[in-house]
């Protein structure tokens, strides 16, 4: 399971020309699902991001979580993040999930994120999106959970 998680100050899915759903001040998760990705993924990536100390304390320095900020979540699917560009010009997606296993997975992970208490806005699966934020710093985090290194 692959994520791209942003620091934002808001962010908005629009779908078909109407807004799904925003966010304030919180995270913004790009979320791909791998076609070997399991429960124990979802677990894993639930845990590492709701908890990652990526907001400022009084300092300045990166010290507080999503919770530690009454930060908001938004969760969009994005198979694309496991796009392979090594050959060739086109993408290839063969490593990305299956839509059936893909949404099941996103759902487990919304489930999950929501169950520790986070207000969770996601976008449509399956669905083109419009997805428009103010990144917080920059800060843009990449999360992979087979990742070794």
């Amino acid at each position: 399971m692959r994520a791209v998680v942003q620091r934002v100050n808001k962010a908005q899915v629009a779908v078909d020309d109407e807004v799904h759903s925003d966010i304030k001040l919180g995270l913004l998760v790009l979320l791909g699902v791998g076609n070997d990705d399991t429960i124990d993924d979802v677990e894993y990536m639930v845990e590492k991001i709701v908890n990652l100390r990526i907001f400022e304390d009084a300092d300045e320095k990166m010290n507080l979580s999503l919770s530690d900020v009454d930060g908001e979540l938004m969760v969009v699917s994005q198979f694309t993040l496991y796009g392979d560009t090594r050959k060739g010009r086109r993408p290839s997606f063969i490593n990305a999930a299956r839509p059936e296993l893909g949404n099941e997975l996103y759902e487990k992970f919304v489930e999950y994120a929501t169950n520790k208490g986070l207000d969770v806005k996601t976008g449509k699966f399956q669905h083109h999106m419009v997805v428009s934020l103010d990144n917080d710093g920059p800060v843009t985090l990449l999360v992979d959970s087979k990742k070794i290194l």
